[in-house]
């Protein structure tokens, strides 16, 4: 039991890191009404939260090489307690976004490489494997979690709560950091690449930005953005300005590094194939797995009508299986390679959106739903029993925490293109169907299908039928056989951009099969898994 001390401690922490915006998620209506405001403003605050986190990863993780792993770790959770406390007692919007996207944002940044790195360092061998599945496992839990503890707290109780929770679970933490050991530390302290840290985190952040705001500026005909650019939607904008920041960025590390001073990354870390592929591949898991549960809430909440208690549930056994398979997952080293379980889990994945496609129906399925979530938590979770490892234990002992920036730059870059890229398919598909089938519906006039197409050409969103049903209500130009047969047709379209979603989803499954190829093939053995 002692041995797995350093993992109850980094573990409840990778958990509460990831639980803020799964839970906040489920809580914007309440945010809207108590702080008096528009969702907009709400969904600004959760964007910069992940704006900060993304832009400020690699810094932390060199940080945690400058002044310690386990320290930066105890002052970044201390810096993220604050936030949560600011943020449970916020009397405005300003004070919220101050609390919960800026604090505790900047303390996620500092947390998350050095978490990683301790893990790396508290175990090794078969250990670590299931040391990195446990913190992958309770990184997804944590995601499928969110909406069923921040539905039942915001139903019953109040969002506040939630964060009060994190402050004393944070205090907990720090009461226990003595379980965590010490790591070695570097004999000199380099100084910090401050224009490196500029360049980056300008870099990561405008990229961020554009695919989060992407559903509201749009990607090329504007929707509706502060600006335009030539008359264009500023979104491909903003993201080509973030690449080109962080190709100077690497230009800047490059000439850093050639005059022998410490750069923010050394870039030749890339050069590690291993690495390479282990980074792709969370990409792709995280892309994959904040896509689907971008959907599947529409789906459970717009369509069936559930509350978002009643969504938490239905989606608890991804939550339990992604558990219990990242845990389990390192077993498999046992009869098979890193690599061999890595492209089965992306198998298990695969069929899982497969057979959630037919689940989608306008009646729900409670068993096939069942089954297709929990298929997908197995695939989800051979992926975090395998890929957290291999990203550490593919470099040294001193290259750990740049490793950890990178990885969870990469996890958080696929979080923020999954809902941005998914949610743009879906609105597509719906837009694109809903007019087909206007069109082709002989018992909708030529008059009204083609103002009906003018109204989707504008925007549409995904809303209850009831909702689009009490605006054609209220157009008295619209005869009630007519906005009858509209409101069937805005229905199927769901139902046909939802699956359409989902199967982008198996799309990229298959796409990452590609990326394999660099985790290690050979299973290790047990010499080889002591001295890792």
């Amino acid at each position: 039991m002692n041995k797995w001390k350093p993992l109850i401690v980094l573990g409840t922490a990778q958990f509460l890191m990831v639980l803020d915006a799964s839970v906040m998620n489920v809580s914007i209506s309440q945010l809207v009404e108590d702080f008096d405001t528009e969702v907009t403003a709400i969904q600004a605050v959760i964007t910069l939260y992940t704006l900060l986190m993304a832009a400020f990863m690699l810094t932390g993780g060199k940080l945690a090489d400058m002044f310690g792993r386990r320290r930066v770790f105890i002052v970044g959770l201390g810096v993220y307690g604050v936030g949560s406390g600011l943020t449970a007692v916020a009397p405005t919007l300003g004070v919220l976004a101050l609390g919960w996207s800026v604090i505790e944002g900047l303390g996620a940044a500092l947390v998350l490489p050095a978490l990683a790195s301790l893990v790396a360092g508290s175990y090794t061998g078969r250990d670590r494997a299931v040391a990195y599945g446990v913190v992958g496992g309770l990184a997804g839990a944590g995601i499928a979690v969110g909406p069923l503890l921040g539905g039942w707290v915001t139903t019953y109780l109040t969002w506040r709560l939630v964060f009060a929770g994190e402050v004393a679970l944070v205090a907990l933490i720090l009461l226990l950091i003595s379980w965590v050991p010490p790591q070695p530390r570097p004999s000199e302290r380099p100084a910090l690449d401050a224009v490196g840290v500029v360049l980056s985190a300008a870099g990561l952040a405008l990229m961020v930005l554009s695919v989060l705001q992407s559903g509201t500026w749009g990607w090329v005909e504007p929707r509706n953005p502060p600006f335009t650019v030539l008359g264009f939607a500023p979104t491909l904008f903003v993201f080509a300005l973030g690449a080109a920041l962080l190709y100077v960025f690497c230009r800047h590390e490059r000439r850093r590094e050639a005059k022998g001073r410490t750069p923010l990354v050394s870039l030749d870390l890339l050069k590690n194939r291993e690495l390479r592929s282990g980074l792709a591949t969370l990409f792709n898991q995280n892309t994959i797995l904040l896509g689907l549960f971008f959907v599947i809430p529409l789906y459970l909440q717009v369509l069936q009508g559930l509350d978002a208690f009643e969504t938490g549930l239905k989606l608890l056994p991804v939550s339990l299986a992604m558990l219990a398979a990242s845990m389990c997952g390192s077993l498999l080293l046992r009869f098979a390679s890193p690599r061999t379980v890595v492209r089965a889990g992306l198998v298990v994945l695969l069929g899982a959106t497969v057979w959630l496609i037919t689940a989608i129906e306008p009646e729900l399925k409670g068993a096939s739903f069942a089954g297709a979530m929990t298929l997908l938590g197995l695939g989800l979770g051979m992926l975090a029993s395998q890929l957290g490892n291999v990203v550490q234990s593919s470099v040294r002992e001193e290259d750990r925490s740049e490793a950890g920036g990178l990885q969870y730059t990469a996890q958080n870059l696929g979080s923020s293109l999954g809902t941005a890229l998914i949610g743009a398919l879906l609105i597509g598909a719906l837009a694109g169907s809903v007019t087909a089938k206007i069109e082709e519906d002989p018992r909708v006039s030529a008059a009204i299908a083609g103002q009906a197409a003018v109204r989707v050409e504008a925007g549409i969103s995904f809303v209850p039928a009831d909702d689009v049903a009490d605006a054609l209500a209220a157009r008295s130009a619209v005869p009630p056989a007519e906005a009858a047969a509209i409101v069937e047709s805005y229905q199927e379209a769901q139902i046909q951009g939802l699956k359409t979603a989902v199967l982008a989803c198996s799309g990229i499954t298959l796409a990452s099969f590609l990326f394999t190829r660099g985790i290690p093939g050979r299973r290790p053995t047990a010499g080889k898994r002591e001295a890792a």
